[in-house]
This record gives structure tokens, sequence and C-alpha cells, in this order.
């Protein structure tokens, strides 16, 4: 089964929310929309589902053109950022209502509803109203109804985004499991990128309405072909230093030198864009081959059991990612390390001409 779209655009208002955007999504996957916020991902949800008809352009659902089809007509089911849930329904009730729908008989509805139930962990909880439940378990709830629905698309739409970040990881390793047992075309979206690759599969990164680069998650991550994926697919932001390569060495920054070998060796004496993602950063000198790098605490930020550490160098400015919670103070100075082996190389012009772990 395949959702294609073909040359979609989305104008509202003389906007472009949707620009031109040719996608072929597949079932036996996991699909994620990955961008920042007003990236266009819950634009392009919106008219996978039908419910915004594209200003031009072909939505084509397992070989059938549904562009002006109607939501009602279509097999689609979608999970919002919101807990939507019927206030006055139980638990058992809100799963039931599209079932009841669609005409299908009583015992047929309760086998489907503790069916989903169960693979949300909800069955203890069906008689109850969505008002007593915790913020994780409607959303539990609101999934469960989606998926009760057994359609051809399902649609979440950043759906973990409002729960404490204990329950998000729960859920995403549940809906991983739920997922890999659907027949459905599977499409997720999320501002996040440590997210995206916990669910694997394949992904679309956006920006300003447009598709910058499509592929296996992995792939895409190891390999931006722009500055820009590299910064939607980043969090903390990537570094990026301008540099200039002479001979088997660059000099990036002020004064930060490092050898063009391994995967660098073939670049060309030049001016570049040296890209190095927080995480590549240390401030433990833990083994050879690592560049030192003198630097000043500017911030120190605690996100979750991690620290980002933003450090000045001159007129450089990086962000370091430590795992743990740790205490820096401000103004003090440090070292940091680096392994050149770790940097990615962009034209000037923003183009990908080198990536580490060329082979992930």
């Amino acid at each position: 089964m395949e959702l294609v779209l073909e040359n979609v655009s989305k104008i509202v208002n003389g906007e472009n929310h949707i620009c031109n955007v040719t996608l072929k999504i597949e079932s036996g996957a996991t699909n994620v929309i990955l961008g920042h916020t007003l990236a266009g991902k819950t634009s392009l949800l919106r008219l996978m589902a039908g419910l915004d008809r594209p200003s031009k352009g072909r939505i084509i659902l397992d070989g059938r053109d549904v562009t002006g089809l109607f939501v009602r007509k279509r097999s689609v089911a979608m999970v919002y950022q919101q807990f939507v849930n019927y206030p006055s329904m139980t638990v058992y009730e809100n799963i039931a209502s599209p079932l009841k729908l669609s005409g299908m008989s009583r015992a047929d509805i309760d086998q489907q509803v503790r069916k989903a139930a169960a693979m949300l962990h909800i069955e203890d909880l069906l008689d109850r109203l969505p008002a007593e439940l915790s913020g994780g378990q409607q959303q539990r709830t609101a999934i469960a109804r989606s998926l009760v629905k057994d359609s051809e698309l399902l649609l979440l739409d950043e759906p973990l985004v409002n729960l404490d970040y204990k329950l998000r990881e729960e859920l995403q390793v549940e809906l991983q499991e739920i997922f890999k047992e659907r027949k459905a075309i599977v499409v997720y979206t999320t501002t996040e990128p440590a997210e995206a690759l916990m669910l694997g599969g394949n992904i679309v990164v956006m920006d300003e309405g447009k598709v910058l680069q499509t592929g296996s998650t992995p792939y895409v991550y190891h390999h931006p072909v722009t500055t820009r994926v590299a910064e939607v697919f980043s969090d903390p932001p990537i570094n990026f230093l301008p540099g200039v390569v002479s001979g088997n060495k660059a000099l990036l920054g002020e004064d930060i030198e490092i050898p063009m070998e391994g995967h660098l060796k073939s670049i060309a004496d030049g001016k570049y864009i040296f890209g190095v993602r927080p995480n590549h950063l240390s401030l433990s000198n833990g083994g050879v081959n690592k560049t030192e790098i003198r630097a000043r605490v500017e911030l120190a930020e605690i996100n979750g059991s991690e620290t980002f550490v933003h450090i000045n160098h001159g007129d450089t400015h990086l962000v370091v990612q430590e795992d743990g919670v740790h205490s820096r103070h401000i103004g003090s100075e440090l070292s940091v390390f680096t392994n050149p082996d770790c940097f990615f190389v962009f034209s000037e012009a923003g183009q990908l001409l080198a990536a580490p772990f060329s082979n992930g």
C-alpha cells in the first residue's frame, strides 16, 4: 500500500503553506515528518487526511486519486497533539465511537475495543471518564480510538508533545511495536530529532513548506544534504564554523586547526563550512587524535538527563552536549575536545561534501 503526493501545493491568503511537494510513502515502516514549528507538517497531514484540499497537485492512495474526496469517505485515522476525547463518554465508549458509526455488531465492537485497549495498556480504565485520567492515559485513549478503525492511513501529529519525558519514552517504544503489526500507512510528525531517530523507518525533512530531504532515518541523519537539513536534524543545534583548507590541514574559525585526514582527505584547498554536532564535543580528552579548544562558559542548560554547555572561543560560539547533570560556572574557562573524524564539510553554498560515518 502506498500514498503518493504529486506536485502538491497549498496556498492560503496568497501564502505558500506547502510548496510543490512530491512524495511516495509506503506501508511497512514508520514514516516520520521532521521539521521545526511552522515547517508545514500539520498542513501536509491535513492534505493527506482530506481535511484540506490542495491548491494544485494530486494525492493518490493505493492507486486511487483521492484529491477531492471528502475525509468521511476516506479510510483515515488521525491523532492530534491535544488529548481529543469525548468528555461525557467513558474510555470504552470513546474507543468504540468510530466502530458504532460503521454499523459493526456489538460483539465485534467489544472485541475490537478490548484488543485496542490491551495494546495501549488501558484495559483497566475502560469504565473511567477522560477527566479521571492522567494526560498519558488520555492520549493512550485517543490513540486506541484511532487504531481501532483499522484505517488504510494512520496520521499522528506530534501525539506525544504534551506528555512528560518519561511517558513519552514509554509510548515511543510501545508505538514502534504497534506500528510494526499494522498494515496501514503510518505517518508521524515531530519537531524533535531524538524522537525521529528512536522511531526509525523513513523520514521527510521539511522547512517552510518544502521537502528538503527524504530517505531512511539513519542515513539522512548521517548524510544531511545541506546545512539546513543538518540544522533541522540536530538538537541542540549543530555547530558550524567557517574553515579554510590548505594542504593537509584546515583552520576553523580564528585558530582551531584540524588535520585533513580520513573522510576529509579528498577536500581540495579552499573555503568551506565545517559542522560538528554537540554530542561530538567533549569536556574530557578520552582518546587519541583529539583537537583541544580553550573556551569560556557562557551558559549551562539542564535538559532532562543532559547538560547543554554554551561556550565561546574568541568570536566562535559552540554548544557541547554532556550526558548527566553538571554545574558549570558562567565565565569559567575550560578545554573542549573533538575528533576531526566527526566533522561534516559543506560548500560555502551549504551543500554536503563530506560526512563522518560515511558507511552509516
